[in-house]
């Protein structure tokens, strides 16, 4: 690990609680920074309780989670894949979650529903991606792993065309939507965490996070080794298969349970793996753990602007993230 890795973590992560301090306090009411602390210990006004217990908190815990998950995942498929180009929704997890949850929406089910059927898709999705890319994803000897050499861009093109029916699949759901179900519908599609009010959904998600870190960097090691090729690796002692098997279930469940949270946020899996990597290299196990610090700050600074520029309306934060991602990524391709 880099000399410069552990200052980096510590401002990644300082970083993160300035920016969940300043979401609960910034908003169409401000809390005053003297009631703020108040208010997180249920002693102040009953109003700005409300809004920072009810409000505030569990969708600014909610956005952490998810640009965390997102980044985690992205990193790692980065790394799996050994493609600059992808990110958490290359296995089309996403798109299945979204199938899924919208189809619950149209039938008329609530925010549990929602959830419980994204979950559903994702883990559906999953299991088709096993189905058909099993032989690019899993070698059992150094015979296999040179084959798979190039299964990596098999695993990736079946990705793109699961993604690309479910994309199909999306477009067909809003045209046949309900008019009064389609502003919901599409926002949600666009990334929203105007629903994320549940602080023990939002405690389950950064349990989640802990969880999907500590597999992964328990794998980050042998993940080093894969990055110079399966042959190598498998000539250095990794299990090949398991460790490639663990960590897509790792990306493919981190990628199901962003959905779950706050609907299809985008390009955050793609440009904080990169924007670290630039900052402390390439070993995976300083990467993995800023990337996904500095996807939660993306997401958290990106809602808390979505939900104040144009108050009271509210714009989908998986707009403004791409209008960060996009001209970010140029900058660090430009500069490369």
């Amino acid at each position: 690990m880099r000399t410069g890795a552990a200052p980096t973590l510590i401002a990644l992560a300082l970083a993160g609680v300035a920016s969940v301090v300043a979401a609960l306090a910034i908003g169409s009411v401000r809390v005053p920074a003297h009631d703020l602390w108040s208010a997180l210990l249920g002693t102040s006004d009953a109003s700005f309780t409300a809004i920072v217990l009810d409000l505030r908190l569990p969708r600014a815990l909610s956005a952490f989670a998810t640009g965390a998950l997102l980044a985690l995942s992205g990193a790692i498929l980065q790394a799996l894949l050994r493609n600059p180009l992808a990110d958490p929704y290359v296995l089309g997890v996403s798109g299945g979650a979204a199938v899924a949850a919208l189809v619950a929406l149209a039938l008329g089910a609530g925010v549990l529903g929602m959830q419980l059927a994204s979950i559903a898709g994702a883990a559906a999705t999953m299991a088709l991606l096993f189905v058909f890319a099993r032989r690019g994803l899993f070698s059992r000897s150094a015979s296999h792993a040179a084959r798979a050499e190039d299964g990596t861009t098999h695993v990736l093109l079946t990705g793109v065309m699961i993604a690309a029916f479910c994309a199909a699949a999306l477009s067909l759901l809003l045209s046949l939507a309900p008019d009064g179900r389609l502003r919901t519908m599409v926002f949600w599609l666009l990334g929203d965490l105007g629903g994320a009010t549940s602080l023990p959904a939002a405690a389950i998600a950064l349990a989640l996070l802990v969880v999907a870190l500590v597999v992964a960097e328990r794998l980050a090691a042998p993940l080093n080794l894969l990055l110079r090729g399966d042959v190598q690796a498998f000539t250095q002692g990794v299990d090949v298969e398991r460790t490639r098997r663990a960590l897509v279930i790792v990306a493919a469940l981190a990628t199901g349970a962003a959905v779950t949270l706050a609907g299809a946020i985008g390009f955050v899996g793609f440009v904080a793996p990169h924007l670290m990597r630039r900052l402390i290299g390439n070993d995976q196990r300083a990467l993995l753990p800023a990337a996904a610090l500095a996807g939660g700050v993306l997401v958290v600074v990106a809602d808390t602007v979505a939900r104040t520029a144009a108050a009271p309306l509210q714009i989908p934060v998986g707009v403004l993230t791409a209008m960060i991602g996009v001209p970010l990524f140029l900058w660090l391709l430009r500069t490369r």
